[in-house]
């Protein structure tokens, strides 16, 4: 682990999120437009969203079917929308407009499960409450090793056994962009990984 993490800090040194956002409600609409779309497309939406929508209280005061349309181009727009605005009302009613610090807060805000709020709480807020488990991480995880798992939650719970908690916000960032960049889900890149001496995945290319 020590050395996977070393590795790590060489290859992505500089790692962050790669949903773009000017504060924490920013960043949970674009981590709930995520699920089942690209970062890429959900940057492309934000910023007329933002614009049109600038604070919580205005996506509580959207029309769901509005709303809907405004971000169509990140699939399944119907339930998004009602996450949005069911997370903007929440936040406004019980939170004074500001997004929660703790993960019992935000697990209490519709369309923000575990790692929603990984995400939240730990690029807008340097707060380590966990390991993000996206598709990258999982997929990595399971190709180095570091789990036997393929529940996200049990995935999770596994890599804080074994990674220092300093470590849980920018592993994360590291590995989801080593898996964009390398360890793609088919074809990876075995050949230019930084990581390969160390990984015995059974789909390796090289």
């Amino acid at each position: 682990m020590k050395e996977i993490l070393r590795r790590l800090d060489r290859m992505y040194p500089a790692a962050t999120c790669a949903l773009h956002h000017h504060n924490p409600w920013e960043l949970l609409v674009a981590t709930i437009l995520s699920a089942q779309c690209t970062d890429k497309r959900v940057n492309e939406v934000t910023p007329g969203l933002f614009a049109k929508y600038p604070t919580p209280a205005d996506f509580a005061a959207a029309r769901q079917e509005v709303l809907a349309n405004d971000i169509r181009s990140t699939g399944f727009f119907n339930n998004k929308a009602r996450s949005l605005i069911g997370a903007a009302r929440k936040v406004v009613t019980d939170f004074g407009g500001q997004v929660p610090r703790t993960m019992e807060e935000m697990l209490t805000i519709p369309g923000a499960a575990r790692k929603t709020a990984n995400v939240v709480l730990g690029t807008a807020y340097g707060i380590a409450s966990g390991v993000v488990v996206d598709t990258h991480v999982q997929r990595v995880a399971v190709r180095l090793d570091l789990t036997k798992n393929t529940d996200p939650v049990k995935i999770e719970q596994d890599l804080v056994k074994i990674l220092p908690r300093e470590r849980w916000v920018l592993f994360s960032h590291q590995v989801i962009h080593h898996g964009r960049a390398l360890c793609a889900a088919r074809k990876p890149k075995c050949a230019e990984c930084g990581l390969d001496d160390l990984c015995y995945a059974r789909d390796k290319t090289a």
